[in-house]
């Protein structure tokens, strides 16, 4: 029955109002809306969240939401954001009635930028905080992110209106003890608290904040208030019995607060540290009252030892997240004593601790079999045999990611592709080992693997950086020679010094050059369906690997090419041919793609959202309009300001952005 409507008639207002609330992305919600006025109303209704920018006076922005939308639970006002419509766009509406609160809001739009005090009317001040008290009666979250303009008497006012307040988050806000300590008395219901770069705060908020809400506070977070010491995690340990969760960034704390949060806070579940005062002392405390704990991140120590962990793992059964970054004095011991007694770890992150090596990875392997993700950054001491223990132990393994391993090659890879079959993401960056071998032992083994990051894992880069760095140290070359030679090698890959009349003893190469290129990304192609893949900066991939991932993976919606210099139209066109669900393309610095592959490509992925293309001599202003006209969902154009006509700019010039400037 054409023209009869089966829902409108049938379907009472709950169950459309339940089914808006189970649509996730707000344009799928706002095409709901443009149905017709009754589905724009339930719509409305259904709303819980609203984020509210910088610009078009967030005051008056405010007061025209609270009309449209009654049922907000959480406003979310971060002043980084700007608005989405260009300004001239809003200005060139016609607004039948003068004084309707469109009209209102437009020229508000339009006095908060032409106005002589740009950066006041563009702040949400105390006024606007008033504002959103008085409205959203059923606030429950609040999150004021760089909020300059407002000051301890909005806070206070809107504390004394939103009693029923359980998240408040203030970073970077210049709020004070009395606001602070006004929350403390009126929210009595505050679970969630995030104090991260509010300068102003001081140990006398903090302290009247704690002994007023301090038994329902669930999770605090402190960064960079140099005004808050060892006297404010003195009341948090004595009030906050229910705190779960705490991240501390702070040079002033000492080993007298944090034993006080670790004594009294014995439901602790995550702990973030980043405190360079902090010793052994306080974090033996941890394992030894903090039984709960099962997230722990430890950034920049060096005043503790393996002893802290050896009482980590003693005591922190249920620890399953670890992260160590820059921890020098933590040795495989340490770690070692972590894996014996944390045997439900699913998330290790080892990063720039230059004493763990592959006996502390070989304990991960043996004792951890529920680990799911490893991220391995700057471990120059951890070699093949690590990955080859966590490939036999680690049957659950689902990420791994390698940042400058030196140690780690072919045969680690090798040996996690046939252990740990379940694997989705594989991440490896300056791995210089790391060649088609292990690459292609994925491709067979990790049937599941959709995300796959190869940056530059190319052994000759190791050569290219070895040649630079003697010719500038070289005794034998004049000043000149020197500074010709190493502009030729910084900028192509395939030298010939020959061509130049210079004749040189080159330094020493690797007897055997290891490189990804295009058999690997066949292998990927044929046994796996990537949803993400970057390959930037290895040079020896080419149209083949390409286009066989073209071919091999349908579902593709990031692509980052960048750098191939042997990549050109033909894999161009077979990722417009296979690849319909492309999103996100990244070819800056690819010499041989011309505005012919380009076009053709945006003429099939109409779902194209962003491009980045800087450096590509072979595409063109015609090429960048084409793209413009051709992909209707893009929202953003990284390219060179010079390839961008004038009528290109007129079109779409709030989604083009521009690398340089002209000169």
């Amino acid at each position: 029955m054409r023209r009869f409507d089966r829902i409108n008639a049938v379907l009472p207002d709950e169950l459309i109002l339940e089914i808006f609330r189970h649509v996730d992305l707000k344009p799928n919600r706002d095409a709901c809306s443009l149905v017709c006025k009754r589905w724009l109303s339930l719509e409305r209704l259904s709303r819980d969240t609203i984020r509210i920018g910088a610009s078009a006076s967030p005051d008056n922005l405010v007061k025209l939401l609270s009309s449209c939308f009654v049922n907000i639970r959480y406003v979310f006002v971060d002043e980084r954001l700007s608005i989405s419509l260009p300004v001239q766009y809003t200005r060139r509406r016609r607004v039948s009635d003068p004084s309707s609160s469109t009209s209102r809001f437009r020229r508000g739009s339009e006095d908060s930028v032409s106005g002589d005090d740009g950066l006041g009317t563009s702040c949400l001040s105390d006024s606007g905080l008033a504002s959103v008290a008085g409205s959203f009666v059923k606030l429950e979250k609040l999150s004021l992110i760089w909020c300059s303009s407002v000051t301890d008497v909005g806070l206070r006012s809107f504390a004394e209106k939103c009693k029923s307040l359980k998240s408040l988050d203030l970073q970077g806000c210049y709020v004070g003890d009395e606001g602070l300590a006004a929350v403390g008395e009126c929210c009595n219901s505050l679970e969630d608290l995030n104090l991260r770069f509010c300068e102003g705060l001081t140990d006398t908020g903090l302290v009247k904040l704690a002994s007023g809400c301090g038994r329902t506070l669930k999770s605090l977070g402190v960064a960079a208030c140099a005004k808050i010491t060892d006297i404010s995690l003195e009341a948090v340990g004595s009030h906050c019995r229910s705190l779960e969760s705490l991240s501390l960034d702070s040079e002033i704390i000492h080993n007298k607060g944090f034993l006080a949060v670790a004594k009294g806070c014995s439901l602790l579940k995550v702990l973030k540290l980043q405190c360079v005062n902090i010793t052994d002392e306080a974090l033996q405390a941890v394992g030894v009252f903090c039984l709960s704990l099962e997230l722990l991140a430890l950034y920049s120590f060096q005043k503790f030892t393996d002893r802290s962990l050896y009482a980590i793992g003693k005591g922190c059964k249920k620890l399953k997240n670890l992260t160590l970054s820059d921890c020098y004095f933590l040795s495989n011991k340490g770690l070692d004593s972590v894996a014996v007694g944390c045997p439900e770890l699913m998330h290790i992150e080892v990063n720039g601790c230059h004493n763990i090596g592959t006996d502390g990875l070989k304990s991960i392997g043996k004792f951890c079999a529920r680990l799911s993700e490893l991220a391995l950054l700057y471990c120059q001491r951890i070699e093949t045999d690590a990955l080859s223990e966590i490939g036999k132990g680690c049957k659950f393994l689902q990420a791994l990611h390698l940042v400058d391993c030196s140690g780690i090659g072919d045969d680690s890879i090798c040996s996690i592709a046939r252990g740990c079959k379940n694997l989705r993401k594989l991440h490896i960056r300056r791995c210089y080992e790391v060649g088609n071998k292990g690459i292609i032992a994925v491709g067979e083994n990790c049937k599941s693997l959709t995300d796959l990051s190869l940056r530059f894992c190319d052994s000759s880069g190791v050569c290219i950086q070895s040649l630079e760095y003697w010719i500038i140290c070289s005794s034998n070359l004049d000043s000149a020679t020197k500074n010709v030679t190493q502009i030729f090698v910084q900028c192509d890959l395939h030298y010939n010094l020959q061509d130049m009349n210079v004749h040189l003893c080159l330094p020493p190469t690797p007897s055997a050059l290891m490189w990804i290129g295009d058999e690997a990304l066949i292998s990927i192609g044929q046994g796996c369906s990537l949803h993400h893949l970057n390959v930037s900066g290895c040079h020896h991939i080419g149209d083949a690997g390409i286009i066989a991932i073209a071919r091999g993976c349908p579902q593709l919606s990031y692509l980052d090419v960048s750098v191939l210099q042997n990549l050109g139209d033909n894999a161009m066109m077979e990722l417009g041919e296979g690849c319909p669900l492309l999103k996100d393309l990244v070819i800056s610095h690819c010499r041989q793609i011309t505005d012919v592959g380009l076009n053709y490509l945006v003429g099939k992925c109409k779902l194209l959202e962003s491009c980045h293309m800087v450096y590509c001599p072979g595409i063109t202003a015609s090429g960048v309009a084409t793209m413009v006209t051709s992909c209707s969902r893009i929202k953003k154009i990284l390219v060179e300001k010079w390839k961008v006509s004038a009528r290109t700019k007129r079109r779409a010039g709030s989604i083009i952005n521009y690398l340089c400037v002209e000169l």
